[in-house]
């Protein structure tokens, strides 16, 4: 599976928590402010790192950036940069953008442009927030503490055809299946010997760095 890339902008405490937690766990992060020390500070930390005009499309194009999986929209006090980079980005495609808010109101201009996520920085972290990205689907992850989360997972194809009993999940995965979806139905007891369809959902609890590797299989 390929890996992940992820453009962030804005490297103030939340974007730079955000783009090292996503480079460490193995993602292809392209970190951007228009402060050169900041770009400076993450450069050996994360995949690319550049200065440049957030609000400006022709810039913003000419890094590819319609070719990444996600963006975020890391800044919170300059409302019209954030506002602008939320539009630039979906206009070259992006197809999942997640934008940092400072209130409600910046938060429903946000949504209104086109982001597909907003977030509080009181409220959440950026190490949180980019485990989540890294877990597939993006936020269908729960955290439970700082190492254990709980998310969906698609059967993986070499899992098909065999039961939970002989995938041994918890010894050779140190992960439990505590559910399975099937075809809209929720299976919160799964039979251990009941073989494990191409469309299944596994609803799974483990540590994050276990969940982070069958993630992104």
């Amino acid at each position: 599976m390929a890996k992940k890339e992820f453009v962030v902008f804005g490297l103030g405490r939340f974007g730079t928590s955000v783009a090292t937690t996503l480079a460490e766990s193995g993602c292809e992060v392209l970190a951007v402010d228009a402060d050169e020390d900041k770009v400076h500070e993450i450069a050996d930390f994360v995949t690319y790192a550049v200065k440049a005009d957030i609000t400006d499309g022709d810039a913003l194009a000419s890094l590819g950036i319609g070719n990444f999986d996600g963006a975020i929209v890391a800044i919170g006090k300059n409302l019209e940069a954030s506002v602008m980079a939320t539009i630039l980005v979906k206009e070259l495609g992006v197809p999942y953008v997640l934008a940092k808010a400072q209130n409600e109101i910046h938060a429903k201009v946000l949504k209104k442009v086109g982001a597909d996520m907003v977030v509080f920085p009181e409220k959440e972290t950026g190490i949180r927030i980019a485990n989540n990205l890294i877990m597939g689907n993006f936020f269908d992850a729960v955290e439970l503490s700082s190492t254990f989360s709980m998310m969906e997972l698609d059967a993986p194809d070499e899992w098909v055809g065999k039961s939970l009993r002989e995938l041994n999940l918890r010894a050779k995965n140190k992960i439990n299946v505590i559910a399975i979806k099937r075809a809209e139905v929720l299976d919160i007891n799964p039979d251990a010997d009941m073989p494990i369809n191409r469309n299944d959902i596994l609803v799974v609890i483990g540590k994050n760095e276990q969940l982070n590797r069958l993630a992104n299989k």
